[in-house]
């Protein structure tokens, strides 16, 4: 017993005057209820930064005496589980460094091969022959170090 027009759980008036919407296709737009411009591509991160940047700054924290004591103790413990992680890498690329030394200084000493002489082998490990290609140049030296920047940045239709 089913009916294919549905019912209206109140009978006030404001509810039997409505009218129903008819079903119409899938294939038809919804039209547009204002018409104001659409969005632009950047607009959800747009209104983010503007969220952000804008909004108020929180109040400060407002806690009881035990949970601030617990608040500084897991804060502390933090820190100094950082200090230590970085004292280690610190400890570490000290000791590769001290190694990277010893080994140049080996190298200095050393008399080089056949009729060369001390410090041949250092002047050849420092070498960087072929490590930026084979007319290669370090970037640093790409352009010239000034105190003002370009007037252009970048060269977009620049072509090999």
């Amino acid at each position: 017993m089913s009916t294919s027009t549905s019912r209206p759980f109140s009978t006030t008036p404001s509810l039997l005057a409505r009218k129903l919407p008819t079903p119409s296709s899938s294939s038809a737009k919804p039209a547009r209820r204002n018409r104001a411009a659409p969005k632009s591509e950047n607009f959800n991160r747009i209104r983010t930064l503007r969220r952000n940047m804008f909004s108020p700054a929180p109040p400060p924290l407002r806690m009881a005496r035990q949970r601030y004591l617990r608040h500084w103790t897991i804060h502390r413990a933090w820190m100094l589980f950082r200090r230590k992680q970085h004292e280690a890498i610190e400890k570490e690329r000290s000791r590769m460094h001290a190694g990277m030394f010893n080994a140049c200084e080996e190298l200095r000493k050393t008399v080089g091969p056949g009729s060369r002489g001390e410090g041949y082998l250092y002047r050849v490990a420092m070498e960087k022959k072929g490590i930026y290609g084979l007319e290669g140049v370090p970037i640093e030296y790409a352009r010239f170090q000034t105190d003002t920047p370009a007037k252009e940045a970048w060269n977009h239709d620049w072509k090999r």
